[in-house]
């Protein structure tokens, strides 16, 4: 969105800028991006005073839809319950999903990211056919939706349409579940085309391409698809259940993500999603790499993933991101949060992930997730920076989780203390997409999700 060429002015009490915290920041943009920084100022006619600035964070993974199957699949069913009993309750959901739907529903998901601080959304687009798994006349109908719905929220959207062709390991048949998400390498050529079309319209958008996982597609098809993304990202699932690495063993002699780095050019492009069952070679060899690993530990917990590796990880140099995945709840704050206590319950300690160089948590994961964010939706830059775009999220100084701090103090206390309400506004290229801490079509976009959910779950 544009400010229609007039420059705007933000002033913040203290802001997160790339070279690290200022005090009295005065932050102008026109034209969706930001054309100066100013600090030690005083305010003046004209500004918009609004508190703590920090940057907009990269949402690197999510499915719009599941956003409304959430809470449908916490009832115990007659044996064990895992991520396979989950999946059957996705795929008896999907069935009922029409265009309009799809749109809807992916709408209030991204007012969500908004209001919680993410400013870009990575959609691992996997739902593309009709009910009956035939082609729309548009291979590009569902993206088409998937994209008004980032123009109608505001949020910054990279689409990575999947390529989805088997239902395990060697090429294994698709199951009839699975007939909506389902493609040839010529046609998923064809949808990513469609998919270029549809997000014509969205003023930075990005394109790349998501083989779904390695039991999902063979090493030729995954030889095909890659170079579409003519140099965008690429992302894939990748080793997130400990039946997935058996079954990878089982037909290749080798775990996951060990394939994976044998047997492609895995590079700064790639974004390995999950990652949850490795061993400590991979993690390691992950680490040595410039992939960046995408963790959505609210899901992961959700289904019973696991936990990733991060502490080692961490350490030995990986870069990692957050997503927020099936959209059983959409906060950024707890994606961040959730990481660290997932490593302070499997090592018993406190405060695992930050370090001597910086020893705030909060520091550390906002950072971290900052950076590995962008890399990974395709966002060479990022942050509060002169010429990059204005996506600033406001922090309320007058939320008691900030009192008497300052510095990373304050993304401590947004990340550990503040529960809500944390978040008072948030630009979007300069456009102020939530105010009081409500995205601006919030009703709107509430009542048209009423309806859709009416008519999936009466179906």
């Amino acid at each position: 969105m544009k400010t229609g060429g007039a420059v705007q002015s933000l002033w913040f009490d203290t802001a997160l800028l790339a070279d690290g915290w200022a005090r009295y920041v005065r932050i102008s943009h026109a034209d969706g991006v930001i054309t100066s920084i100013d600090t030690g100022t005083a305010t003046r006619n004209g500004d918009e005073r609004a508190g703590i600035a920090v940057p907009g964070l990269g949402n690197l993974h999510s499915h719009a839809f599941q956003r409304g199957m959430a809470g449908l699949a916490e009832a115990r069913g007659p044996s064990g319950d895992d991520f396979w009993s989950w999946r059957s309750v996705m795929y008896r959901f999907v069935d009922q999903l029409e265009p309009q739907d799809v749109e809807d529903i992916a709408a209030l998901a991204y007012a969500e990211m908004l209001e919680s601080g993410f400013t870009r959304v990575g959609e691992f687009h996997y739902l593309h056919h009709d009910r009956d798994g035939r082609p729309y006349a548009d291979r590009g109908e569902l993206a088409a939706r998937i994209a008004a719905a980032a123009l109608n929220t505001g949020i910054g959207l990279t689409m990575l349409p999947v390529f989805y062709a088997h239902s395990g390991f060697g090429g294994a048949a698709p199951t009839e579940g699975q007939r909506r998400f389902i493609n040839t390498p010529e046609g998923y050529a064809s949808l990513i085309e469609a998919s270029r079309h549809a997000v014509h319209g969205l003023p930075d958008a990005v394109i790349g391409v998501a083989p779904h996982s390695l039991r999902a597609t063979t090493p030729e098809e995954l030889a095909l698809i890659v170079p579409l993304a003519a140099g965008g990202p690429v992302h894939i699932h990748i080793a997130e259940q400990a039946r997935e690495v058996e079954d990878c063993v089982a037909w290749s002699g080798q775990r996951p993500v060990d394939w994976l780095l044998d047997h492609m050019a895995v590079d700064a492009r790639w974004c390995l999603v999950h990652a949850t069952n490795l061993s400590v070679t991979e993690t390691m060899r992950l680490a040595a790499g410039a992939a960046v690993v995408g963790l959505c530990p609210i899901t992961e917990a959700n289904l019973g993933d696991g936990i990733f590796p991060a502490a080692r990880f961490i350490e030995a140099g990986g870069r990692f991101g957050v997503g927020s995945d099936s959209n059983v709840l959409i906060d950024a704050a707890e994606e961040l949060r959730l990481l660290e206590y997932g490593q302070r319950l499997s090592t018993r300690a406190r405060n695992v992930l930050a370090s001597a160089g910086r020893p705030s948590v909060g520091g550390t994961l906002f950072s971290g997730a900052l950076a590995g964010g962008a890399r990974a939706l395709g966002v060479e830059l990022t942050g509060l920076v002169v010429g990059e775009a204005a996506d600033i999220v406001a922090l309320d100084s007058g939320h008691p989780a900030f009192f008497g701090r300052d510095g990373d103090a304050l993304l401590d206390g947004w990340l550990f203390a503040a529960r809500g309400g944390a978040i008072r506004s948030v630009w979007r290229r300069g456009h102020k997409v939530v105010e009081d801490g409500r995205h601006r079509l919030k009703g709107d976009l509430l009542w048209k999700f009423r309806r859709a959910m009416s008519r999936v779950l009466q179906a």
